[in-house]
């Protein structure tokens, strides 16, 4: 039997029959993603920023507000931006740099629905080493070939400077943000969210193989397999059902 990513569908992505019922699935997943970071300590006061594109506006985006701790988030706090940046929906306050680096992203990539980006610890503190992850696990492997490393510019100050971040990125899924932390993309949020919580955990694990000596890695053409498979956007996006089962579950309030 040859094994590949059909083997793991458990259920499959919802249709929609109207884009204002596909906007509240995007914006109650996007709510919950934040809830999910919060709980996993990826945010530190106002920073963390997650972006979904408006599935009748591609060139508008929901964001979480400054303000709101991540792991507070609600539905009703998200706000929707133009391509200027500029608040059209909602009321909240939104970061500008990291308004900046996504809506830059969304404008490179039209097929990139999603981006997320945390201070979580353990990409951070990788991000500082300037190198990509070794493929040393199966989870690792995921990322393998599909990884950008972005040096310059370390601040995002203009547009400018968002647009060249966005060429670093290229065509890869994730990107480790020298001195900063991972980005990474979805064409769900679903997706994105995923690849991030996964990304951190295999930095956290390369640091802790690292610190106790010269971790081995896999053999190249293992881990291509295994990025075609468990990194496809398809297992991506099953991958993260499990977490908005357990957050809606938990937290059914953010969705109000």
């Amino acid at each position: 039997m040859q094994i590949g990513v059909q083997n793991f569908v458990t259920r499959t992505p919802p249709r929609f029959e109207t884009k204002a019922a596909e906007r509240t699935h995007a914006l109650q997943r996007l709510a919950a993603t934040c809830r999910i970071f919060g709980r996993r300590g990826f945010s530190e006061g106002l920073l963390g920023h997650v972006t979904v594109r408006d599935p009748e506006l591609p060139d508008h985006f929901w964001v979480n507000p400054v303000g709101v701790a991540m792991h507070q988030v609600k539905v009703s706090h998200l706000v929707q931006v133009d391509p200027e940046g500029k608040v059209v929906r909602g009321s909240g306050m939104v970061n500008p740099v990291g308004l900046l680096l996504h809506t830059a992203v969304h404008r490179a990539r039209p097929e990139v629905n999603a981006v997320c980006h945390a201070h979580a610890p353990h990409a951070s503190t990788w991000s500082s080493f300037e190198r990509l992850l070794d493929p040393i696990t199966q989870d690792a492997c995921i990322f393998f070939g599909n990884q950008a490393l972005i040096r310059e510019p370390r601040v995002v100050r203009d547009p400018e400077a968002a647009s060249r971040f966005a060429a670093g990125f290229g065509e890869h899924r994730v990107a480790i943000h020298a001195g900063h932390g991972i980005f990474t993309t979805g064409q769900s949020i679903d997706e994105a969210a995923w690849w991030f919580v996964l990304m951190n955990r295999c930095c956290e694990a390369q640091l802790m193989a690292e610190a106790a000596g010269k971790p081995t890695q896999w053999r190249e053409e293992d881990a291509r397999w295994l990025a075609s498979v468990l990194g496809s956007p398809t297992f991506g996006w099953l991958s993260f059902q499990t977490l908005w089962d357990e957050i809606i579950a938990s937290d059914p309030d953010l969705v109000d």
